[in-house]
């Protein structure tokens, strides 16, 4: 059994995608329109793109609202991406206007930081030295 795609609801695929790809730096894997105003959007990894796709889902559905906002209010991260420095990535992005909940923080083997995808997300970054 293997991850081939996971997801994170977003307010607004084109803004999504240029968060994605021109700040935090995948690439755009599918671009297909499904349907009223939608898209099946996904991102790669430039390191991996045969790799996981992460689908930049339209936020619609009624229960994601207040599924994102109580994770929102309690600073809790949908999702979780390795990087191999947090620190240096924390920086870099600081830089490009990113706003973030988490400074980089030490939790014994881990290293850890959070951001605000601008999409209605928080993002963990977490790296681990080898």
């Amino acid at each position: 059994m293997k991850i081939r795609l996971t997801s994170v609801f977003v307010d607004d695929q084109a803004k999504a995608l240029r968060f994605y790809t021109e700040i935090l730096g995948f690439v755009k894997k599918h671009d297909v329109p499904v349907g009223e105003g939608a898209r099946w959007l996904t991102v790669v990894s430039p390191e991996e793109p045969d790799g996981t796709e992460l689908l930049l889902e339209p936020s619609g559905h009624p229960a994601v609202k207040p599924y994102r906002d109580a994770l929102m209010a309690d600073g809790i991260p949908l999702a979780q991406f390795a990087v191999e420095d947090v620190r240096a990535h924390y920086e870099r992005l600081r830089a490009l206007g990113v706003r973030f909940t988490q400074a980089p923080l030490d939790m014994g083997p881990v290293t850890t930081a959070v951001l605000d995808d601008t999409c209605g997300n928080l993002i963990q970054l977490a790296s681990q030295p080898r």
